[in-house]
């Protein structure tokens, strides 16, 4: 992201800190905005609002913050009025708003301006937020259940850095918040009403209703004393303005269709959240009960249930005004509350796990239909035959992040049918299963996301009259690896084998609902199976002449999350590898499609003019024991031997890196290289692990052929050179290695490039399809033309007759009429017996 070191191109920001009875906290908030931010003072206007503290607090901060324009309230007009008060005296272009118990990072402003300047669609800035210490979450993300509640998402969890990627939210909080200041007055400024509490997730739910976007941004940093300014509050007047206000949000922003269904709902749940808070009896005045209780006397009520019935009493109380509010937010709306559902992230989460509340919770989901108005949560089982532990090959990685991502939004399993299961910690259910115990998961699941041959280990699935949605991952082209890998073998295996694995193909192909491959190569090879098959059907092809809606492009990608080294591994580590040498680095496994043969002859011409250059092999071993070392691995060391490269300039790690620790060894390397031979495999191939060389910013020598080749060639990150030819290969390595110039420019280049294969980017088409899945056109049951071919009268039959006997007849003679009218026959007595 572009930023502007000429202090004139920067927004004048007015930094917001509203103060009630906290001056201490205050003082020291502004201190820090005024010694510690990386932002021209002169760019930088800071405003206090004193709420009617009547304490002292306003001649405090005066006297300690002289250069702040300090705004002294009648009134107490909570966190929104007094935001409010100061947006309407200020004069920057941008507003941010700062809780008065935070304390800004260096680049809190820097890098919000940053993301305004560069996404023009981004109306807010939602920063990010941790605990006092830097250690916990604060805020990283936002979520709000259909009843309106907002909640921060991962709040209270250890801050490991898998929060540290840029993403849209439904709203920012308002301890630390930008907006647009035209944008902001608009929208008429936090709704007032509110006090505080939510109208961060009013704000932002308007924001995106009209259009505009919230981004979070993990570089413009804060720390958070939690509710400093609650801490002598009692917890009941918390709950009371934290119900009302989600009646007040929900009511105000959703349409009239989900209204209908949602605030009734919402209220009745509202009413048993605060019985089962209060531990109330509910039955207590059930008539069978008279004489067990006094009838007239007073019943203890404890304050946390009565917060949630006074609450309901003055949502009802605002509705006049709030009424005006909800005609003006529903006139101006240009987004259905359908686009804003994946914001929402789990929109039907509880929330409170209280028994008799869950219940309660269940009951009105089902009652009203919520499911079908936000979305629910979809049950997705993802299977791969690959070992899931924390030694991963491409296809259990690519299996892992399909269900890391598909469980933000919905419940899933991971299932593996390997031996080898022993997962690192996840989000979501991981589960081993012999391929007989794989019918339970697929009963389980609404969708079923499938690699390899599962599909042959489900024979139900294949059925004609299965009805579960199946998505087909066929990144991996099997049977063109095969025509490579099965050189070891002997020629009447090798073709039992690829007619094999070829039948299991098509029979994904024939039954996959929708299907994913990894380049737009694949895409057109893909195309072509489906199309050989019978899949591209008019019905098909006129509702999407793109066919996208059947087979897209899924890569390979990245963590969302720069590398971060937690661990030595090369340099100064590997005997015979210092600190200062050059490391080439193989990320992947030494299989037959690959050419690492050119490679050691090119590292054995460039060691003898450098004697510093060091190739290292990442992995030797795979970590599926189903899949057997192959013959190229043999030949690579070998080699090595002979060259006299091994352990002084060729060295193996005979294992397998466990896939958390691969940063490790990638950020230890200087460049990443990888060379294969040119045939039909490469041609549609995507080298899963050679993203990595993305991920930790390495510039890439590869050989031409593949989609990443042309990846490499366009976005000018490194070098592309011919296949099989060791000179070329040697030139290109010792540019990237020797040419300090060069290799910084393709690190620079590599930044962008790796923005667009994060994981949460490139398993977009995967995240849309699931959150809307169909059965493919051409499998919908009952489907039929609906246009049919007129149908001939006697004398059309004949002639038509006619005309064929007498092209039979030149084909091949009377046999061929034979052989012709047996075949009309039998398909006339098929359709009688169908009951045509």
């Amino acid at each position: 992201m572009a930023e502007t070191s000429d202090p004139s191109n920067l927004p004048l920001v007015s930094v917001i800190v509203v103060n009630y009875r906290g001056a201490d906290d205050t003082v020291e908030c502004l201190r820090a905005l005024r010694e510690e931010l990386d932002y021209p003072a002169d760019r930088l206007e800071v405003l206090c609002v004193d709420n009617a503290s009547g304490d002292g607090s306003a001649e405090r901060i005066r006297a300690a913050a002289p250069d702040v324009r300090l705004i002294e309230s009648d009134s107490n007009l909570g966190f929104a009025g007094g935001c409010n008060l100061a947006a309407r005296a200020a004069t920057g272009q941008v507003l941010a708003f700062l809780n008065n118990d935070a304390r800004p990072d260096r680049d809190w402003v820097r890098a919000a301006v940053a993301v305004l300047r560069a996404e023009p669609t981004v109306g807010a800035v939602a920063s990010k937020v941790l605990d006092w210490e830097g250690r916990h979450i604060d805020f990283v993300d936002g979520g709000l259940t259909w009843f309106g509640m907002g909640y921060k998402r991962h709040a209270g969890e250890l801050d490991d850095g898998s929060h540290d990627a840029s993403r849209d939210v439904l709203f920012g909080t308002g301890s630390a918040l930008f907006v647009r200041t035209e944008l902001f007055a608009a929208l008429d400024g936090f709704d007032e009403r509110f006090f505080m509490f939510y109208e961060d997730v009013d704000l932002g739910w308007r924001l995106n209703l009209r259009g505009w976007r919230v981004r979070y941004e993990p570089r413009s940093l804060t720390f958070h004393r939690h509710h400093a300014s609650m801490a002598d509050i009692a917890s009941a007047r918390e709950h009371y303005l934290l119900e009302r206000n989600a009646l007040a949000t929900l009511y105000k922003n959703v349409s009239d269709e989900t209204l209908a269904k949602a605030l009734p709902a919402a209220m009745a749940l509202a009413v048993r959240r605060a019985t089962a808070r209060g531990e109330i009896d509910p039955t207590q005045l059930e008539i069978t009960r008279r004489g067990e209780t006094e009838d007239h006397g007073p019943v203890p009520v404890d304050r946390s249930a009565l917060a949630g019935m006074l609450a309901i009493d003055q949502f009802v109380e605002l509705l006049p005004s709030l009424k005006v509010s909800r005609e003006q937010e529903q006139r101006a709306r240009v987004r259905t509350d359908a686009d804003l559902v994946p914001l929402m992230r789990k929109a039907m989460e509880p929330a409170y796990p209280l028994p008799r509340y869950l219940a309660a919770h269940d009951a009105l989901v089902e009652a009203f239909g919520l499911d079908e108005v936000f979305g629910r949560p979809r049950k997705i089982v993802v299977i791969t035959g690959d070992a899931v532990t924390e030694r991963m090959a491409g296809p259990a990685i690519r299996a892992w992040h399909m269900a890391e991502v598909l469980s933000v939004e919905h419940q899933v399993r991971l299932v593996s049918v390997n031996d080898l299961v022993s997962p690192p910690q996840a989000e979501f259910e991981v589960h081993a299963a012999k391929p007989r115990e794989l019918g339970a998961h697929v009963d389980w699941a609404d969708i079923v996301v499938l690699q390899g041959h599962v599909l042959e280990m489900v024979p139900s699935l294949k059925k004609v009259d299965s009805s579960k949605i199946v998505v087909c991952d066929v990144y991996d082209p099997m049977h063109l690896e095969l025509l490579e890998q099965g050189r070891d073998t002997d020629d009447e295996r090798r073709a039992k084998d690829l007619a094999g694995v070829t039948k299991v193909l098509n029979t994904q192909l024939q039954r996959g609902d929708f299907f994913l491959c990894a380049s737009e190569r694949q895409r057109h090879f893909w195309l072509g199976h489906l199309a050989s098959l019978g899949r591209l059907t008019p019905g098909l092809y006129d509702n999407d002449p793109t066919v996208r809606s059947l087979l897209s492009v899924v890569p390979f990608g990245l963590p969302s999350t720069a590398p971060r080294r937690t661990g030595p591994a090369i340099k100064g580590c590997r005997p015979g590898i210092s600190a200062d040498d050059k490391v080439v680095l193989w990320a992947g496994g030494v299989y037959s499609w690959f050419d690492p043969l050119t490679l050691l002859h090119a590292v054995h011409r460039i060691s003898e003019r450098h004697n510093d250059i060091r190739l290292f092999f990442l992995g030797m071993k795979h970590p599926n024991p189903d899949v057997p070392e192959m013959g190229m691995a043999g030949r690579t060391r070998e080699l090595a031997r002979r060259l006299g490269l091994t352990d002084k300039f060729a060295f193996f790690n005979e294992t397998w890196v466990p896939y958390h620790e691969r940063q490790n060894y990638l950020l230890d390397a200087d460049c990443g290289v990888t060379s294969h031979f040119e045939h039909v495999e490469t041609t549609f191939a995507f080298r899963t692990r050679v993203l990595d060389y993305l991920w930790s910013g390495l510039p890439v020598v590869t050989t031409d052929g593949d989609s990443f080749a042309d990846l490499v060639r366009t976005e000018r990150i490194g070098v592309v050179v011919p296949p099989e030819d060791p000179d070329a290969l040697a030139a290109a390595l010792e540019k990237v290695l020797y040419d300090e110039e060069f290799a910084a420019e393709c690190r620079r280049r590599i930044e962008p490039v790796r923005e667009r294969f994060t994981w949460e980017s490139v398993l977009a088409p995967l995240t849309e399809f699931c959150r809307d899945p169909r059965p493919a056109a051409d499998r919908l049951k009952a489907s039929s033309p609906l246009v049919r071919s007129p149908q001939l009268n006697g004398a059309e039959a004949v002639r038509r007759d006619l005309s064929l006997l007498r092209e039979y007849l030149d084909a091949g003679g009377p046999l061929e009429v034979a052989k012709r009218a047996t075949g009309r026959l039998r398909r006339l007595a098929g359709e009688r017996f169908r009951g045509r």
